[in-house]
């Protein structure tokens, strides 16, 4: 990936590991008999490893120069897209039981990539502005 990049906070694969091992734990001291619980804290341990092992293979999960961008697709997979395939990139604002989400959306001719503050380890609103400024200096080019 080239240019700008944006990727995880390093904290994050920590916390989902750390989560996996403490729901073991937690079944380990108070369900070690209940082969339920077992299977139950088994999947929820499994899928918060998966997560993390994607934060760790994929941190970078935007990356944008003069050019266009590079996206993760799919489990850990880049995908580059050239600024005259997007055809937009905005600020999706959401507010639903007290709590507001911002996502930043990348509207490509056949994808939508949708990112939080999580995904870009900044504010959507400032990778939005930066965004806009690159994509500025293509059209000054072209």
């Amino acid at each position: 990936m080239s240019g700008q990049p944006w990727r995880i906070k390093p904290i994050l694969p920590v916390t989902k590991g750390l989560g996996a091992v403490a729901i073991v734990v937690l079944v380990f001291a108070f369900g070690r008999d209940d082969a339920v619980q077992w299977v139950l804290a088994g999947a929820v341990a499994l899928g918060l490893v998966g997560w993390a092992l994607r934060d760790l293979v994929a941190p970078v999960r935007l990356a944008a120069d003069t050019e266009g961008v590079t996206v993760v697709e799919g489990f850990a997979r880049r995908r580059w897209l050239p600024w005259s395939q997007i055809e937009r990139v905005r600020l999706d604002r959401r507010v639903r039981l007290g709590l507001t989400a911002e996502l930043l959306e990348v509207d490509a001719d056949d994808a939508l990539f949708l990112l939080s503050m999580h995904d870009l380890g900044a504010d959507p609103h400032d990778v939005l502005a930066e965004l806009d400024d690159l994509r500025n200096q293509y059209e000054k080019k072209a």
